[in-house]
């Protein structure tokens, strides 16, 4: 993408103005606020405009009682009044009720887009290794449900903190009325209090565990759609859903659970106001019949004790969302606190082409997954996938990477790339570590194609200007017909604006990588990275992309790594890997007459074709 796309790109979509705290040791509340904080705006007037509300909605009892005493005592002017007074209150408490509603929903929609954004960025900067070991339901959960149910809390929770402010003035007011009968309507609060504890201890866990099961749950989901040809294939489907129906056992376990928790606890919490109310109706209806209080007086303590309950009654629910919330805080903080472990150093420095050679020098490397077991410690150890590897590879130079199986082959290229860095060693372009390179300049200088190609679903003409979305039709077409591509893609019936399917398996494993090489092309990187890029492709087909590639590549650095003769034979030289390491290099011919290992891959590779280089 160019710097002007760039520009214009964050201007229609800005990236959030803050992220979380990173203190780890705060709440997870503090931790949100810097991104609540860029909200502030609908968040003042939503505070302002709610405040008027609250001021409002507490003075209607207030009116009301004066309305009714007016009337009691028969004073008409009063009472017409206080009635067109009640009206103007009424209106205000309505207009101002929708604003300051709309404006706390603006910010927890606001924060739920932000923090999907923080989220999808910060995915995007984290190492390969890091997917190695994460599920992608637990991911995809992490970006859904679990966002979902901060946005609810924030949705809500200002909702249910103006009904508590309501309470307090409720309260200030019952006890310029009367002391004694406010104690009263307050005597269960204490009840409510305590039982609304025991709820947030038993129902956090649960809620915690709530998320867990789902992510599980999305996590079949998705590898059962993106798997699904190989679940068919095995006739698995059974299975699969059986192990589906697990899931979703124990996600209904739980959250029966968290309902048994919630039956036993909510209605005492409801129940206890209700309880209040009673009592505050006798006591101040013994107080109204022996005068010590007005009709209209009773009425607005009466709509007091019911602005008391609001909060109380909708306890329940808050605390479980917030519960929820928190939970779902922290499963999203563990994905934002997790720390790259491939980033650029502060001296990093861009390149803009690949002059010289590539050099590795003594590489190390092994995955942190990879394991064996060390007889002399007696313990397990990672295994290296590629040990003491020097290479050099010329400018312009296209070498060949031959071996077996777990030899290194594409890890070499997965380093190159630094989509992970070496235990040990070092890698240099143009005699620069590839470590002082930033990351973006390097990649932009490397282009890869993989033997399974991954295209997105949309169009073919989208899918190749993929790396230069401001590539003209010109320049597609001319890729397309250097990969080979342009054939089937013109015989299609809407051409280039084909939409291929998820993954784009609406195609044959051959036109996804001719599409994919094509993609790779358009970009002329310095180096091309092939591994296995063609194994999908009939022979004819090759043999004219390979044709296409010896005037294309003239002064690209290529790395083949295959196992076809007919690749090979592209390459001015090959390396043959064994255990990490390189064991011969040579030409074709060479390694084939003195190399049995060599030839013993190169036959079961291509039976009809190993004498057909010399």
């Amino acid at each position: 993408m160019t710097e002007s796309q760039e520009h214009q790109t964050s201007g229609n979509y800005p990236p959030p103005k803050n992220s979380i705290n990173p203190d780890t040791d705060l709440g997870w509340i503090k931790r949100l606020l810097p991104v609540a904080r860029s909200h502030r705006k609908p968040m003042i007037i939503g505070v302002c405009v709610g405040s008027v509300a609250l001021i409002l909605n507490v003075a209607v009892p207030a009116i009301a009682k004066e309305a009714i005493d007016s009337t009691i005592a028969g004073n008409r002017e009063e009472l017409t009044v206080w009635a067109l007074i009640l009206i103007v209150v009424g209106l205000g408490r309505f207009v101002t009720g929708a604003l300051y509603r709309i404006s706390l929903f603006r910010v927890a929609w606001g924060v739920e887009t932000d923090l999907r954004a923080l989220l999808y960025s910060h995915l995007t900067k984290l190492s390969f290794s890091y997917f190695d070991r994460t599920q992608s339901g637990q991911v995809i959960s992490r970006a859904n449900s679990d966002i979902r149910s901060i946005q609810v809390l924030l949705a809500f929770g200002p909702l249910i903190g103006m009904s508590i402010i309501s309470f307090i003035l409720a309260f200030c007011f019952m006890m310029t009325i009367h002391i004694p009968l406010t104690m009263v309507a307050l005597s269960t609060l204490p009840g409510v209090y305590f039982f609304g504890q025991k709820l947030r201890h038993s129902v956090f866990p649960l809620t915690w565990v709530s998320q867990a099961r789902l992510a599980e749950l999305a996590t079949i989901v998705d590898e059962n759609i993106n798997g699904t040809r190989v679940v068919k294939s095995f006739a698995a489907e059974k299975q699969q859903i059986s192990l589906l129906q697990k899931a979703a056992r124990h996600i209904e376990w739980v959250n029966v659970q968290t309902i048994k928790e919630r039956a036993k606890f909510n209605p005492v919490i409801e129940a206890l106001p209700r309880i209040g109310m009673a009592i505050v109706l006798l006591y101040g209806g013994l107080l109204a019949i022996d005068g010590q209080v007005s009709i209209g007086t009773l009425f607005a303590f009466n709509a007091y004790v019911i602005m008391l309950q609001a909060p109380f009654r909708m306890f329940g629910f808050l605390l479980l969302q917030t519960q929820r919330a928190s939970a779902s805080a922290s499963r999203i903080f563990e994905v934002l606190d997790e720390k790259p472990e491939i980033t650029d150093l502060p001296t990093a420095v861009k390149i803009t082409e690949v002059r010289d050679s590539i050099r590795f020098q003594n590489v190390n490397f092994s995955y942190s997954g990879s394991q064996s077991l060390d007889p002399a410690k007696g313990s397990r150890a990672r295994s290296e996938i590629i040990t003491n590897l020097d290479l050099s590879i010329s400018a312009g130079e296209t070498i060949a990477i031959v071996g077996m199986t777990g030899s290194g082959k594409s890890t070499v290229a997965r380093l190159l790339t630094r989509f992970y860095d070496v235990n040990s060693g070092s890698i240099l372009i143009d005699d620069v570590d590839i470590k002082r390179i930033q990351l973006h300049s390097l990649r932009q200088q490397i282009g890869i194609v993989f033997d399974e190609p991954f295209l997105f679903s949309t169009s073919i003409s989208e899918n190749i200007s993929y790396g230069k979305p401001d590539a003209s039709e010109a320049e597609i077409v001319e890729a397309a017909r250097k990969a080979q591509a342009l054939g089937f893609i013109t015989d299609l019936e809407s051409g280039f604006s084909t939409v291929v399917g998820e993954r784009g398996y609406t195609l044959s494993g051959g036109q996804r990588q001719r599409i994919a090489l094509a993609r790779c092309l358009l970009e002329k990187p310095s180096v091309l990275i092939l591994d296995d890029a063609t194994s999908a492709i009939d022979v004819g087909v090759e043999s004219l992309i390979h044709e296409s590639l010896k005037t294309s590549l003239e002064e690209t650095t290529t790395l083949l790594i295959a196992q076809r003769v007919s690749t090979i034979a592209l390459a001015d030289r090959i390396v043959f890997l064994e255990g990490g390491a390189i064991s011969d290099e040579g030409s074709h011919s060479s390694l084939l007459s003195r190399n049995a290992a060599y030839a013993a891959i190169i036959a079961e590779s291509n039976p009809e074709t190993v004498k057909e280089i010399s």
